[in-house]
């Protein structure tokens, strides 16, 4: 062995050294922090709790002018210039070579994006961590994103960020498998950080609820109400929910219950389908029984979980589905499809459909709502099995993963 090879191992064993004894450098990309997709709820529970957790490292947050997450002072923010904000869509080229400079010139020693979403090429020292939450934009692409050339860009982004990171986290065992399947990554490659209720969930005593806010819903004491969470993206399966609620309420037996589909219904980088849905309730003539409510806080949608007869999350593909989880813990039944690790989150606290198949989801909501004691148990059994949940817990697996890397 050559002097000079000899030299270089024992840099690297000082550098590997001097990691782990001293505090680390954390860039982490929170640009996604203000977006209303699952992403930004993901970003701000995970890193809230990391930067509560870890007080021997450093981080520095890179935001956008339209981001500006509350965390500690201790920490620093760099501004990614941009045109336009993650949360208004994807950015323009220029943008991106803007926020990949200002992440590559930052002395660092791990990277971490929370989402490939607002992934950027960085050109340093620097070791690369993404969070991929599934795999619906490979196996579904004319659902997830609106034309050829988004999903042209979408894969490229994809394939780049796969190629040049150092880890990649999954939200869950379930989404670690698509993502081996349909990106080609081996899953040693592939650490589980998964995800949880924010403690702004929980069960209210019914004297405690805010029916003031809820009237602002339309929701209405002697009526019930089959709530639907999150976006419009055509995988979410809301045709097929709004095709098998028609069937449902033909029953007489039914007649006091409204569905409420709440989300943003703004368009974004992926495909949306609000309009579609909207024409879709109209030609059923469903607009008395169906309300879209646009986003609603937290503070009042932890009202609507505590009250609704039922949550339902049809979709072709989830990675995760913390919409659920988060109804679970206010104890709000659930049915809940396959496609998705639901099934081993929650257990007996959701019933479980096959997205795809007619009759499924009616047949689901027909038993819920005609027992009581099933809504009870469900609900009991969800929200017994999302306490289990802790960003923390989950936070800490984060960091060890981040520790690791950077002492590889």
């Amino acid at each position: 062995m050559s002097r000079a090879v000899v030299e270089q191992y024992r840099d690297e064993l000082e550098v590997r050294a001097n990691r782990s004894n001293r505090p680390l450098r954390i860039g982490v990309d929170v640009t996604c922090w203000n977006l209303r997709r699952g992403f930004g709820r993901h970003t701000r529970g995970l890193i809230s709790a990391l930067t509560e957790l870890d007080n021997r490292n450093r981080y520095i947050f890179f935001v956008d002018r339209d981001s500006a997450p509350d965390l500690a002072s201790q920490h620093e923010t760099r501004i990614v210039s941009s045109s336009r904000s993650v949360r208004n869509g994807a950015r323009k080229i220029a943008d991106l070579v803007r926020a990949s400079w200002t992440i590559s010139r930052e002395p660092l020693d791990v990277m971490l994006f929370p989402a490939i979403y607002s992934f950027v090429p960085v050109f340093s020292r620097a070791k690369v961590m993404i969070v991929l939450h599934d795999a619906t934009a490979e196996m579904l692409p004319n659902l997830a994103l609106h034309d050829r050339v988004a999903r042209v860009l979408w894969n490229t982004k994809v394939a780049i960020g796969k190629w040049t990171a150092d880890s990649l986290i999954a939200v869950s065992e379930y989404a670690r498998k698509q993502l081996t399947e349909y990106l080609n990554v081996p899953p040693e490659r592939i650490a589980i950080v998964g995800e949880a209720p924010a403690s702004v969930f929980r069960h209210i005593q019914g004297l405690q609820v805010n029916y003031e806010r809820l009237a602002a819903l339309g929701v209405m004491p002697e009526r019930k109400v089959i709530v639907h969470l999150g976006g419009f993206s055509p995988h979410k399966n809301l045709l097929y929910l709004v095709h098998e609620f028609d069937g449902l309420i033909g029953d007489s037996a039914y007649a006091d219950i409204d569905l409420l589909l709440v989300g943003d219904t703004h368009p974004d980088a992926f495909h949306v389908s609000y309009e579609e849905l909207v024409e879709e309730v109209r030609k059923r003539a469903l607009t008395n029984r169906v309300r879209f409510t646009g986003f609603v806080p937290d503070e009042v949608l932890v009202d609507l979980l505590n009250i609704a007869a039922v949550t339902v999350m049809p979709s072709l593909n989830e990675g995760f589905g913390l919409p659920a989880v988060e109804a679970a813990a206010c104890g709000c039944p659930v049915i809940a499809t396959l496609a998705s690790p639901l099934p081993a989150i929650l257990g007996a606290g959701a019933l479980y459909i096959d997205p795809r198949q007619d009759g499924a989801l009616r047949e689901a909501l027909a038993r819920m709502l005609s027992s009581p004691e099933l809504r009870g148990k469900t609900g009991e059994a969800g929200r017994a099995a999302a306490t289990k949940l802790s960003w923390k817990t989950e936070a800490s697996k984060l960091i060890n993963a981040i520790e690791a890397l950077a002492n590889q």
